[in-house]
């Protein structure tokens, strides 16, 4: 059974301080709901509810809202790592977002308007916070699972760490405890090409022209985080897409008519163009400023402490071509689960797809899951090993699951 829905939750408080009179979010449900069998699944930075087709056709196969396709349709389904035939699946689309929950473009009941920048700034404690609201108005008091990849994995830490009592088992896939000083300078210079176009106008635009180009050369930048060196070199290198190629997406300087329009500039300027056809450009702004200001340990003295009220098990996962959120960031937070006195594996995926490995390796990110789901920390899957530099970690996917 698979459902698509709105739900409002009356007024919400922020963690600013600030509210509004109507807290609304979109969710998706995969699978029938037994008790005890509940999965929150948490999207990244710019994906939405719809984690899965759940096997239907037309528009649950291709878009909900904009966007293009189920973005975990390989992990999460009858059959798949996170089998819905066991499993009951909820994800939800997080406010501030702009698929279907409230957010900046959402209408202002008390002015008829879009919020804009008057609605509250979020943080990843609000869509937490939130999911609780509406998982307590679906019955759900107790999660078997909450897994989640990229900032999603934030929105995973921040459950144990708020609801530990809640969940029984987590896994926060190619994340972080908190984002690094390059990653956030790199999200600060993608704000700032929103904020600097005309057309963003305050964040008031929704009655006129969209800033398409800030948020284009924003999702750019984006791209160039999620992709790895490997991974560019191998898919572009350095061919020429030929003149004709060439989009209108941006001005073109006055030399660009002698030297050539490459592949890998085709590519950004393609998905800048699709990108700002389907998100909000004010929700890119809160959304990054929430993943930056994350911070596990915050009101706490270090991460573990933030963690050691949680007694349930812990699989972190991550790639060894990801340098958005490196192995060593995954391993300094498995440690602290260590410390904590929580029982945790670290599953190193060897891959030089970057951070978008979560997204487009299913064959080397189901089996995990699916082992961990099934057998906890106990499973094949996620036994610890130790590296040749006295490092803990689990040993890479190619290693586990041949015959």
């Amino acid at each position: 059974m698979t459902t698509r829905d709105v739900r409002s939750l009356g007024e919400f408080t922020f963690e600013c301080g600030e509210s509004i009179p109507e807290l609304e979010l979109a969710y998706e449900t995969h699978g029938e709901f037994t008790g005890d069998n509940a999965v929150l699944v948490c999207h990244a930075l710019t994906g939405s509810h719809h984690v899965a087709s759940g096997g239907r056709g037309g528009d649950w196969a291709t878009e909900t809202d904009g966007q293009a396709r189920a973005w975990w349709d390989d992990i999460v389904g009858p059959g798949k790592a996170i089998d819905t035939t066991e499993q009951f699946v909820v994800c939800v689309n997080v406010p501030g977002s702009c698929y279907g929950s409230s957010g900046p473009a959402s209408t202002n009941p008390e002015t008829g308007e879009p919020y804009g920048t008057e609605f509250p700034p979020v943080t990843v404690a609000d869509w937490t916070r939130a999911q609780r609201r509406l998982l307590d108005d679906l019955g759900i008091t107790t999660l078997a699972t909450v897994v989640g990849g990229s900032v999603g994995g934030m929105n995973v830490l921040e459950w144990i760490k708020r609801y530990p009592d809640r969940v029984e088992r987590a896994v926060p896939v190619a994340a972080a405890a908190r984002l690094d000083a390059q990653c956030v300078a790199l999200d600060g210079i993608a704000r700032r090409a929103i904020t600097t176009d005309a057309n963003w106008a305050g964040g008031d635009y929704y009655r006129g022209t969209e800033p398409d180009d800030g948020l284009a050369l924003a999702r750019q930048l984006g791209h160039l985080m999620y992709l790895s060196k490997d991974s560019m070199e191998r898919k572009f290198g350095r061919r020429a897409a030929g003149r004709d190629a060439a989009r209108d997406d941006f001005p073109v300087d006055p030399a660009a008519g002698f030297f050539p329009y490459r592949d890998v500039e085709s590519y950004l300027d393609y998905n800048a163009g699709t990108f700002v056809d389907r998100f909000d450009a004010n929700s890119y702004l809160y959304l990054t400023r929430a993943m930056d200001d994350y911070d596990l340990a915050a009101g706490h003295t270090t991460d573990a402490d933030a963690l050691r009220a949680f007694d349930g098990e812990v699989l972190v996962m991550s790639f060894t071509g990801d340098w958005h959120f490196t192995t060593e960031q995954s391993e300094a937070l498995a440690e602290a689960c260590r410390t904590a006195g929580v029982d945790v594996a670290h599953h190193v995926i060897d891959s030089d797809h970057g951070h978008d490995a979560f997204l487009v390796e299913p064959e080397n990110v189901g089996p995990p899951i699916a082992d961990f789901l099934a057998h906890g920390t106990a499973g094949r899957a996620v036994t610890d090993t130790t590296t040749d530099t006295g490092e803990s970690f689990a040993p890479v996917h190619a290693s586990l699951f041949g015959d």
